[in-house]
């Protein structure tokens, strides 16, 4: 009941978040999911609805880091999905915490894309 209770939370906060973010072709959205084991972070267009660049902690340049914790993992893949972003022309986007707490992990996902390069 109590997972159940949690994740109904979660998926309100994360559709009022989305209600007032929204992603343009000037300015994507830089959306995070976070699982037990991973994190995932996607610069998307929402007027078209495509990705444009993408960085999980299972990308191969992530997981031949050995020993880094969840934490350092998802700095990482803010720092990916911002050199990837910034491969394609994208400079600002707009941050979507997907009805988490910035807080952790995705607080990380964050400071890593704006240390490389990415403003929101």
């Amino acid at each position: 009941m109590a997972r159940f209770d949690r994740h109904e939370a979660r998926e309100r906060r994360r559709r009022r978040v989305r209600a007032k973010v929204h992603g343009t072709p000037e300015r994507p959205r830089l959306n995070v999911f976070r699982s037990l084991k991973h994190i995932y972070a996607q610069v998307i267009d929402d007027t078209i609805g495509h990705t444009l660049a993408a960085a999980s902690s299972l990308d191969e340049v992530i997981r031949s880091q050995q020993g880094l914790k969840k934490t350092e993992q998802a700095f990482a893949v803010g720092r990916l999905v911002a050199q990837r972003a910034l491969e394609k022309g994208i400079k600002k986007v707009v941050f979507d915490r997907a009805g988490y707490r910035y807080h952790g992990r995705v607080k990380a996902v964050a400071e890593g894309a704006r240390e490389g390069g990415l403003e929101f």
